[in-house]
């Protein structure tokens, strides 16, 4: 089997779901990377992870819905899930349309709107739009139950404008006012206590005599237009194709700048943008159709080791490496804890903006925390994962030299391309244990550590805090 094709279902894995253990890419490599593209777009061919699964492990997961708990619900499905890209792709909205924990009045909303992008967010750009406008979540978040039609509030308009489809520049104040009034009635019932059981959700309402129906101007046209007619001519766009494009590059090839510098600066590849408007356009705006662009393109295969790692990814990507928690196992509520120590907090992003990405992430106390917890991830030279790649190792040969001990290492955890500078001290460290033996007894105690060791070493390198 090539390196070159393990390397590219690598790059492939890291970008359309949270990393592959080494058996997992061979598996893909044997299917043609054709093959798994289209598996990874049609996620419903694969069995969903149960629900209740974590909570039969960990009571609390079902009871108090904190988000601590619901948080390890996620990660547990990021690690174990056969359809990677749904998450990958709910992670990815939850970005863009981001609501918060800290104003929800009912903690299962906020669940619930993550199940709406598993469940939506490959579809069309309208399908996406009308169920984000029609999520209580949302609707509480932007305050549109308070949008009314002889008192409009804009909250909702605004956003849906400026961060959810078309980005600044591209509409007016009075197309504001006109999507606003457009939605007012959208509202969602308050749902009825559920203490000391638990709690219920609410659900979306239209209360049609609190509707604007008055004949209303948005972007050149003119109607009646209620909310679904304003997402209509939203999605059909020109500017909400480049818009979501933009982002999709910035999520799943490279680095781009953050958001709000968008209709001042550039796409790095401007080409690479208008292919993906034009798969936009051809598609009527279906987002698997584009990733299937995406993911076929020379651009993607190319842009390798160029998006830095969110705290999920980094988080996911390290404990299937280091083989853990494939089961709800104890310790699993950890996850958590660490992805927002390095400024992620899933289920409650810092604003409507969502989170400051790219080298955002890295700054000199975040850095400690990842590497950190990368080298606690891989502490035990019995684990899962250093067991893995020990048994590779033993399967290959009797002995290693430094150089070569440091080379089969960096290609076992990813393949991971790194530089020379940090290549010659991986090299520097190996050669002060000398050759590396692998004849069975002889290397029973020392080769583990020394593999693990190897390994601390590799997480905590710069290289690997990029996809």
């Amino acid at each position: 089997m090539a390196d070159a094709d393990i390397a590219l279902m690598a790059h492939l894995a890291r970008r359309a779901g949270f990393g592959a253990t080494r058996d997992e890419l061979e598996e893909y490599a044997s299917k043609g990377y054709e093959t798994v593209v289209e598996e990874l777009l049609h996620p419903e061919r694969f069995p969903e992870i149960e629900d209740d699964l974590v909570g039969r492990f960990y009571l609390g997961a079902i009871l108090d819905g904190a988000i601590e708990t619901e948080s390890q619900q996620w990660f547990y499905r990021m690690v174990n899930t056969r359809r990677p890209l749904q998450e990958k792709i709910a992670l990815f909205w939850h970005h863009v349309f981001a609501t918060a924990w800290y104003k929800s009045e009912q903690n299962p909303d906020m669940v619930r709107q993550i199940h709406m992008f598993r469940r939506n967010g490959l579809s069309h750009m309208r399908t996406i739009l009308m169920e984000l406008s029609r999520d209580p979540m949302m609707i509480d978040w932007l305050d549109n139950q308070e949008n009314h039609k002889e008192e409009p509030n804009e909250n909702y308009g605004r956003e849906l404008l400026e961060l959810f489809s078309m980005g600044v520049g591209n509409y007016s104040e009075d197309d504001i006012k006109s999507a606003a009034s457009a939605f007012s009635g959208w509202s969602f019932n308050q749902p009825i206590p559920g203490y000391p059981y638990g709690q219920h959700h609410a659900s979306f309402v239209y209360r049609e005599d609190d509707h604007d129906d008055r004949i209303k101007t948005f972007l050149g046209q003119e109607g009646r237009f209620n909310g679904d007619d304003i997402i209509d001519i939203v999605a059909r766009q020109p500017a909400t194709a480049r818009f979501i494009a933009r982002h999709l590059y910035n999520f799943f090839v490279a680095d781009e700048p953050q958001v709000p510098a968008w209709n001042q600066m550039p796409p790095q590849d401007p080409e690479a943008i208008d292919t993906l408007v034009d798969a936009y356009f051809e598609s009527d705006g279906e987002v698997r159709s584009i990733l299937g662009v995406l993911f076929s393109s020379d651009f993607f295969k190319e842009a390798r080791f160029r998006r830095v790692k969110c705290p999920a990814e980094f988080v996911a990507g390290t404990v299937k490496l280091a083989g853990a928690h494939r089961y709800p196992d104890p310790g699993l509520e950890a996850l958590s804890g660490a992805s927002t120590l390095m400024g992620q907090q899933l289920l409650n992003p810092p604003s409507v903006g969502g989170w400051q990405t790219g080298r955002e992430w890295i700054d000199g106390g975040i850095l400690v925390a990842r590497v950190n917890f990368a080298v606690g991830q891989l502490s035990d030279a019995s684990g899962p994962g250093v067991e893995d790649i020990v048994s590779r190792l033993r399967a290959e040969g009797s002995s290693l030299s430094p150089e070569e001990f440091v080379d089969r290492c960096l290609d076992l955890v990813g393949p991971l391309v790194v530089g020379s500078e940090t290549r010659d001290s991986l090299v520097k460290s190996a050669r002060k244990g000398g050759e590396l033996t692998l004849d069975g007894e002889a290397d029973a105690d020392d080769t583990p550590t020394r593999v693990m060791r190897m390994l601390q070493l590799i997480v905590a390198s710069r290289e690997y805090q990029f996809a």
